[in-house]
């Protein structure tokens, strides 16, 4: 039996707030982590994204600070981007709503002059990504002699990232004595390396094994010749407003979700969709998330920048329009759905030269996902010959990347044709003696 909040030892005001929000039993990786924090053990936790792993950390570092004290920040968690650190903010504000615990959430993407102000006005606690938290603090405007607690969330994503080198600088400037915790949802060897540095006799918690979905995702591929079938296919699964009634179409570049936005806009009106990528603004993708989460969009578009920072409860559909080059992000883009003990579903559209990264991430997540035909009503498109070109090169670099002695089907083609000629020139070519013996 899942363990109840009222059985840790948390205080009053923090058990009202997670009874307010609607939470009665926590999640495995809260019932594992939860005690530990509280004695003070550093954690390395792996969990996939969705089992609840924020208030796992949330709630004993909130218990242990009680109330706001001085100006300086008595906690710091790291982020690898914007819309995770204010998720994890808003977690926090649900959870302190009967505390006088200040929190200040920093990121790039806008000007810091109001960050600095709220952090100057006093903060106990810091949610930040790196870079812009060091920018601050090389400004002089970040005070961290009083950090008790250190948090690095989806530290393989920073890893992805390129933070490693924003985190060594981080860790020579907060104090030595402090608590860390550290969430990852793979382990990779950048992970092992930063958890080396950062933790000293951590307690490992695992939920789940490496990877491995939710259970509570039920997965589905459909495998397609092109992108017009996709297109297709699409429209096809979204006329079925009952049961996809909340849905994250993923796509791999923004050229794509745009053109993804443009098709729903067009067939099922601009009030049901919302597109977010890199090129989006700060505010622009805020108030996306916040519609979709309040139920008044039916579908939100987004490229991998927003697949861990998009925290929305009854997500009905995750559709993987693109299959993820870097095969992890699989993992973090079908979380979005079966989030907590609710079910959801995770639809993949894969290409022939997809197929190749479908392969590796059943190895990644030691499954295999059932492949569906595609449904008699979906009109399969034949494929351009550019897009068919692109295919086969695409199969090509696959090829190479497992044996780098293959020399590519153009190429063999190019040779099988030169070889091909050079007996075409054999033949034609006739010595001079032939020549004059037939001449009159």
């Amino acid at each position: 039996m899942p363990k109840k909040f009222e059985e840790f030892n948390l205080n009053r005001q923090i058990l009202n707030a997670v009874a307010d929000a609607g939470f009665t039993v926590a999640t495995p990786i809260q019932e594992k982590a939860i005690a530990p924090v509280l004695s003070g053990q550093d954690i390395f936790g792996i969990a996939e994204t969705g089992t609840g792993k924020t208030a796992a950390y949330v709630l004993p570092i909130l218990m242990q600070l009680k109330y706001a004290q001085g100006d300086s920040a008595r906690a710091l968690i790291l982020a690898p981007t914007r819309e995770l650190a204010m998720q994890i903010t808003e977690h926090i504000q649900i959870f302190s709503k009967y505390t006088d615990l200040r929190t200040v959430v920093v990121y790039g993407g806008l000007g810091p002059k109001t960050q600095i102000e709220q952090i100057k006005a006093g903060v106990d606690i810091i949610v930040a990504t790196p870079g812009r938290f060091l920018d601050i603090y090389l400004a002089g405007h970040i005070n961290t002699q009083y950090l008790k607690f250190l948090v690095l969330d989806e530290a393989d994503k920073m890893m992805d990232m390129g933070f490693i080198g924003s985190i060594h600088r981080i860790l020579e400037v907060v104090p030595r004595k402090r608590q860390n915790l550290l969430f990852s949802a793979t382990m990779s060897n950048l992970v092992q390396k930063i958890a080396g540095d950062f933790l000293k006799h951590p307690t490992i918690i695992e939920v789940a094994e490496q990877a491995t979905p939710a259970a509570t995702v039920t997965q589905t591929l459909y495998e397609v010749p092109n992108f017009k079938t996709k297109i297709n296919l699409l429209q096809h699964l979204m006329k079925n407003d009952e049961e996809f009634k909340r849905l994250i179409i993923f796509c791999k570049t923004k050229t794509v979700a745009d053109n993804i936005f443009s098709f729903i806009e067009r067939r099922f009106g601009a009030e049901a969709v919302r597109v977010i990528h890199a090129n989006k603004g700060q505010n622009t993708r805020i108030n996306s998330i916040n519609n979709f989460k309040e139920g008044n969009i039916r579908v939100l578009v987004a490229t991998d920048v927003a697949s861990r920072g998009i925290d929305v409860s009854e997500v009905s559909h995750v559709i993987n329009f693109d299959v993820p080059i870097i095969i992890e992000d699989y993992v973090h883009r079908i979380g979005r759905t079966g989030r907590a003990y609710s079910k959801g579903d995770a639809l993949t559209f894969y290409t022939p030269a997809e197929k190749y990264y479908i392969e590796k991430i059943q190895k990644l997540i030691r499954q295999e996902i059932p492949v569906v035909p595609l449904p008699s009503e979906v009109f399969v498109e034949e494929t351009p010959y550019e897009e068919k070109q692109a295919i086969n090169r695409a199969i090509d670099d696959q090829k190479r990347k497992e044996d780098p002695d293959f020399k590519g089907a153009f190429h063999e083609k190019k040779h099988a044709a030169a070889i091909a000629a050079a007996a075409r020139n054999k033949t034609n070519k006739q010595p001079a003696w032939k020549k004059k013996k037939f001449k009159k």
